[in-house]
């Protein structure tokens, strides 16, 4: 690609001429909607392998850590059900050729966050997860690991997506967000025991099965240790169309839970400009050791705003999306709460 004017995140185009160039290949043809406006999916392939083990390949390829660890292979191509609890690595379709100065960071896709699946990024020789470095060139896998409820996935589920960037911006912006623990359901809390969620079925599964609703006392909520909780954000998000944001883990010293699952927000997410004003974060809480009381407006992560490169072709729901305008809500998989 040519040289960047700025460093920043890639936009829509930029990701779009990257596939053109070679730089992001696909064993199959790329969908149409792929492309996202600072992000692409990402797309399981044919394989994937239950291991008895994490691991970095750090030293050597993901391919070769594999053989080492893994328990049984899974034919995708049929649809295959991961059972919670259990740890998988799964081979996918997009493959790198990254130019020197663009690195790449994944993040699990919006829906995959709200149902408690717990996906990274693995590519050969890399000793982090979810983190790309510039220049790769090499396939690209996942490790899944369900957390809350056991899914059925197949070749071409998109659970996780990919964001480029160019260079290292010199200064990044930062927003605290807090929890709102008002109205009559100020959340949800996920049922063990529960049935599959097919993660490709849209609007597919009663939430009254998969879901408990949380009625809170005072402007507050008693977090269970090992408990997954799906809460909203205390205000509205807005995503300025020449940023991209991230959603990141506080400080664990000011409470006993992590707010780190889907963290990636696209250029136009909550804008007037996009018809998205008044959107609110959705956050995936679990607890850690120790019960926690949780209050309405407390801060339970932070955003960290990204410049891009240059302004994106098209924003965040303006091609559609089940998730602008949205306040407290489940992920696309589930019906309307109450319907």
């Amino acid at each position: 690609m040519s040289a960047f004017n700025a460093p920043g995140i890639l936009p829509c185009q930029s990701i779009e001429a990257l596939i053109e160039q070679g730089g992001i290949s696909s064993a199959t043809p790329f969908d149409a909607d792929q492309v996202q406006p600072a992000s692409l999916d990402l797309r399981l392939g044919g394989k994937a392998w239950r291991v008895r083990a994490s691991f970095l390949p750090r030293h050597g390829t993901v391919r070769d850590r594999i053989r080492e660890v893994a328990m049984h292979e899974l034919d995708l191509t049929k649809g295959a059900v991961l059972e919670r609890g259990c740890v998988y690595i799964a081979e996918l379709q997009e493959r790198l050729k990254l130019p020197d100065g663009v690195s790449a960071r994944a993040n699990p896709k919006s829906s995959t966050g709200r149902v408690d699946v717990f996906v990274r990024l693995l590519s050969d020789f890399g000793d982090t997860f979810d983190d790309v470095r510039g220049g790769y060139e090499g396939p690209i896998y996942m490790e899944i690991a369900p957390q809350t409820f056991s899914v059925l996935v197949r070749s071409g589920t998109r659970l996780n997506q990919l964001r480029l960037k160019a260079g290292v911006p010199e200064r990044l912006r930062t927003e605290s967000v807090g929890v709102d623990l008002t109205g009559e359901i100020a959340g949800f809390r996920g049922r063990r025991h529960a049935g599959v969620v097919d993660l490709d079925h849209e609007d597919g599964h009663d939430p009254r099965d998969f879901w408990e609703p949380l009625i809170p006392r005072n402007g507050q909520l008693l977090l269970d240790p090992g408990e997954f909780y799906i809460l909203a954000s205390k205000g509205a998000v807005e995503i300025p169309v020449m940023e991209a944001a991230e959603m990141t883990p506080i400080d664990p010293s000011v409470g006993e839970f992590r707010v780190h699952y889907a963290g990636f927000f696209d250029p136009g997410f909550g804008t007037d400009e996009a018809h998205g004003k008044g959107s609110r974060g959705v956050l995936e809480v679990r607890s850690h050791e120790t019960p926690f009381i949780l209050e309405d407006g407390q801060t339970v992560a932070r955003l960290v705003y990204e410049p891009l490169t240059e302004r994106p072709t098209r924003l965040y729901g303006e091609q559609g999306s089940h998730y602008q305008r949205q306040g407290l809500k489940l992920s696309k998989h589930f019906r309307v709460w109450g319907e």
